[in-house]
């Protein structure tokens, strides 16, 4: 008997162990690290010396302005992601679905084509496009008829975020689209015909059937996008040049990397940007759990 349960435990730890260790060293290692970074002093320039300084990091960080810049520009990005991608996706989805347009293949390839390109491919060529004389511009002055207009939202701190919002609009909507397409394919058909017989029309089955059969996808898509809005990188740092403009569209991520690797002035450059890295990772987690709490909330009084 204990002859079995040896080789039953080392069957399984010969199954379990690889992807195990695969886990704790690119996975575990690197979080337990970064949480410990953040509590020292640590920067490479010094030849690897450390000091334990407990909070500091993080008391710095709440006192930075540059922290809460970001922060706000990080909002902004996720607002644009739960209220703009989603319900963009979910009702391009329901016209496919529905059939209320026609060459329905073709509609969905092309919102969905972004999704097949470079991030940093499309973030140079929105850049190229809100150039102050770039393309866009160029349509302004056709438009008004003033060949000295400029589209300059890219260069202003309180409009910066439009033009990439729409970037992330037109990026990511294909995504969801494609979600909640798989998802309303799975829904019975009958019981739509039904209801049209019943006399509903096309906004009342969207809001009392489709909806509340689709709210676990919304929010899974929910939890999706706030994941990647607080992640996300690669697009505003290929659609932002060095400078001003990247400053004033800063987010966590940006900052976090400038901050690491480019702000050799601090003395625990490393340590600082584990600690906003670790708030990153927090926050994300809290707006998760509240998106859960709403949903269940939601799911409660519909079932009431």
């Amino acid at each position: 008997m204990r002859r079995r349960k040896g080789e039953n435990l080392l069957t399984y730890f010969g199954m379990v162990g690889p992807g195990l260790s695969v886990f704790l060293f690119i996975v575990a290692y690197p979080i337990v690290y970064s949480v410990w970074l953040s509590f020292t002093d640590f920067n490479p320039n010094r030849g690897g010396a450390w000091n334990l300084v407990g909070l500091l990091q993080y008391k710095t960080m709440v006192i930075d302005p540059n922290f809460w810049h970001s922060l706000s520009n990080n909002m902004i990005v996720v607002a644009v992601s739960v209220f703009g991608q989603i319900p963009i996706g979910f009702v391009l989805a329901y016209i496919l679905y529905r059939k209320m347009v026609k060459a329905q293949f073709f509609f969905q390839s092309m919102v969905f084509l972004p999704q097949f390109l470079s991030t940093i491919v499309i973030g140079i060529l929105w850049k190229r496009l809100f150039q102050a004389d770039g393309p866009i511009a160029r349509l302004i002055q056709i438009v008004s008829g003033d060949p000295g207009a400029q589209f300059d939202l890219m260069l202003k701190a309180d409009t910066v975020m439009y033009p990439i919002g729409f970037a992330l609009i037109w990026m990511y909507t294909g995504f969801y689209m494609v979600i909640f397409l798989a998802n309303l394919q799975k829904i019975d058909t009958e019981m739509l015909e039904a209801a049209q017989i019943d006399g509903a029309t096309e906004p009342q089955i969207f809001v009392r059937l489709i909806l509340p059969l689709l709210s676990g996808t919304v929010l899974v898509s929910t939890i999706l996008a706030i994941a990647g809005s607080l992640r996300g990188f690669d697009l505003i740092f290929a659609l932002t040049t060095q400078g001003l403009q990247r400053n004033n569209a800063m987010v966590l991520s940006i900052f976090m990397y400038q901050t690491a690797f480019q702000d050799f002035n601090n003395p625990s450059r490393f340590a600082y940007g584990s600690a906003i890295s670790n708030a990153i990772v927090v926050i994300s987690v809290g707006l998760i759990m509240m998106s859960n709490r709403i949903g269940k909330l939601l799911n409660a009084d519909e079932e009431y």
